[in-house]
Order: C-alpha cells, then structure tokens, then sequence
C-alpha cells in the first residue's frame, strides 16, 4: 500500500509537470498510470484522474507564472461550453449509455487527433511582434520567452474554440483526461492562441471542467483510493511548480515535438487495446 502511495506521488509530480507546461491537466499520464500500474479498474482510474487535474489548475491558477499567461476572459467563455459538455459526458455515462472500451477509444482518437494538430503547425507562431493598439475583446499581450518581447495576439475562429470546448468537455467525463488535449491544439492551431497562453488557459478551464466528472465517477466510499488521489494532487502541486519554471524558457518548437509525441503513443495504447 505504502509503495502504491509513493508511487502515485512520484507520478502525480511528473503529470503535475507536464500538465502546467502544456495545458492538460495530467490526465493523460495519470489514467494509464491507475489503470495498467497499479491496476485499478478504468472507471475508478478516470475518477481518480480529474480529482488530480483539479488540483492542477488551482496550483497554475494561484501560480504568478501562470495567472500572466492566461487569458481569463476567453477561459471564461470557454468554461460555459466545456461544462455543458461535461454535464453531457456523465449523463451518457449515468444512463450506461457508453463502456469503457468506447471511451478508451474517444481517447485514442483524441490523442491522435491532438497530436496531428501540434505537428501542423510545428514551425508556425501566433504572435505578433509588431506594436498592435487593437488586439479585439478576446486577444491579448503577453511576454514571449523565445523572443524576450511582449507579442500580441488576436482571436480567431471564436465558434470553432467554442465547440471544441464543448467536445473537450465530453471527452474530459468519458476518459478523464480533462479536455486538454482538445482545448490546447484547437486554440493553437486554428483559433490564434500562443501555445503558452493556450496551455494555461486550458489549465484553468479545464479544473472546472473536471468538477462533474469528479462527482459522477469518483468513489468517494473507497478509502484506498481517497488517498491516492490526496497524494496525487500533493504531486500534482509539487511538479507544478517545476513545469510552470520550465516552461517559459523552453523553446515552443519544442514543447509541441513532446506534446506531439506523448500524445501519439498514449493515443495509440488506447487505439489498440482491446478491453
């Protein structure tokens, strides 16, 4: 029990880490840790997932690295439809509307999707490096680490942001992932949004995001798994700190190569599973 509960810590920092750098809460380095190391059923193991990523928005939420790279108006817009979606997740979820298996694959395909995006626009940047007085309701300045410039940036396709929220809702209570790997690539890669910025306002989005899931799909009577989920959201806040240090002064280039990768293997996992 104690090597399982040092393991999930050890975990939760690592997901932590990851998570504040790109956005995803954790989630897609904690469900494959639940489920295939410690061996915890996939219902139980997505839980156990979005009660981490909670933690990991509030801990890049109260951060001043991580609250002067989100843009709060549009995680505010965004958090309208991702809730929606995830109150629709677990309601296909309460009716039995949906297995394991399929949201396994929801996963993969999301993954794979998520990590097609990044490699898309591999070279491509969503700055503006020339002084702009208008950046619109939605856009705005922040300073750039690869350019040691503040940049601006602008909004675009707001309706295509939106639904992917929605979408990145859905996915969250289906496979516990919290969304960010919907949110992230869709701000990048088609919406305008700097990969930094995009990556801390999913985080804050998606803590919300993860709350319905929590409740739905978290076994608040199982005492085992109440303090794995205490010591991953102590990790959780630990590797934190240490991502949102990494990441302004890694180059975004690549960020988006890692993310890109660890999305393709951990979508593939899901893809050819056939539990």
């Amino acid at each position: 029990m104690l090597s399982s509960l040092l393991l999930t810590t050890a975990a939760g920092a690592v997901a932590g880490g990851f998570g504040s750098v790109f956005g995803l809460g954790g989630g897609f380095l904690l469900v494959p840790f639940f489920e295939l190391m410690l061996g915890l059923p996939f219902a139980t193991a997505t839980g156990l997932s979005l009660m981490t990523i909670v933690g990991n928005s509030a801990a890049v939420s109260a951060a001043p690295e991580g609250r002067e790279l989100v843009n709060t108006r549009l995680a505010m817009v965004l958090q309208i439809l991702t809730v929606a979606g995830a109150v629709t997740g677990t309601t296909l979820l309460s009716y039995d509307l949906v297995s394991d298996r399929f949201s396994k694959r929801v996963f993969g395909v999301v993954a794979i999707f998520g990590a097609v995006a990044m490699l898309a626009r591999l070279n491509k940047r969503n700055i503006i490096t020339e002084h702009v007085e208008d950046v619109g309701e939605l856009g705005g300045r922040v300073p750039d680490g690869d350019t040691g410039r503040l940049v601006a940036y602008h909004i675009r396709r707001l309706p295509l942001a939106a639904s992917a929220s929605f979408i990145a809702g859905i996915v969250s209570s289906l496979s516990g992932i919290g969304g960010g790997v919907v949110i992230v690539p869709a701000l990048n890669s088609w919406c305008g949004v700097p990969l930094r910025v995009a990556a801390a306002t999913s985080a804050i989005v998606i803590g919300v995001t993860a709350i319905p899931g929590v409740l739905s799909k978290f076994p608040f009577a199982d005492v085992f798994a109440t303090e794995l989920a205490a010591v991953g959201v102590l990790g959780v806040l630990l590797g934190s700190k240490a991502g949102l240090w990494l990441s302004p002064r890694a180059p975004v280039r690549t960020l988006k190569l890692v993310l890109a990768v660890i999305l393709i293997v951990l979508g593939a996992r899901y893809l050819v599973s056939r539990s």
